[in-house]
C-alpha cells in the first residue's frame, strides 16, 4: 500500500515571470476610437513571482527585467520573505526560460540550500500553480 506524503509550507516554491505591456495613454476601449489607442515604444514590465506549493503563499515584485542579477536577486527577497513568514524553502520549480537556466541562477539557489527543479520544455501545466496565479 503506497502512502502519500503530505507536502509541508516551503517543500517546494514555484517561480515564475510575466510581461506586461506598458502605456504612455489612455486605450481604445475608454475612447472607443482604435486609432487613439496604441502606445508605441513604451516598452514592457516583468512580474516576478512566487508561490508556496502547499500554502499558495505568494511573493510578487514588478521590476525592469528578466536578465542576468534580476531574478536571482528576487529569488533571494522571496527566500528571505518566505523565511521571515515561517516558511523553510527546499526545492524551487521554475520553467526553462532563459532567467532559470543560468548558471548564476542555478549556483544562487544552490547557496540558498535550494534543490532546482525543471519543467518539461512546452507543459505549463507541470508550473500550474504559478501559471494560475498569473
Amino acid at each position: 500500500m503506497q502512502r502519500y506524503k503530505w507536502e509541508q509550507p516551503g517543500d517546494m516554491i514555484h517561480v515564475d515571470i510575466k510581461q506586461l505591456a506598458r502605456f504612455n495613454r489612455v486605450g481604445h476601449r475608454i475612447t472607443g476610437d482604435p486609432r487613439k489607442g496604441s502606445s508605441p515604444g513604451a516598452g514592457y514590465e516583468k512580474v516576478h513571482l512566487t508561490v508556496d506549493d502547499a500554502t499558495r503563499l505568494s511573493y510578487v515584485e514588478v521590476l525592469a527585467d528578466e536578465e542576468g542579477p534580476t531574478p536571482v536577486g528576487f529569488l533571494s527577497r522571496a527566500v528571505a520573505w518566505f523565511n521571515g513568514q515561517g516558511i523553510e524553502c527546499r526545492r524551487v520549480l521554475s520553467d526553462n526560460g532563459s532567467a532559470y537556466k543560468s548558471h548564476g541562477w542555478r549556483k544562487a539557489a544552490q547557496a540558498m540550500g535550494l534543490k532546482v527543479k525543471k519543467t518539461r520544455p512546452y507543459t505549463p501545466m507541470i508550473n500550474g500553480k504559478a501559471e494560475r496565479f498569473i
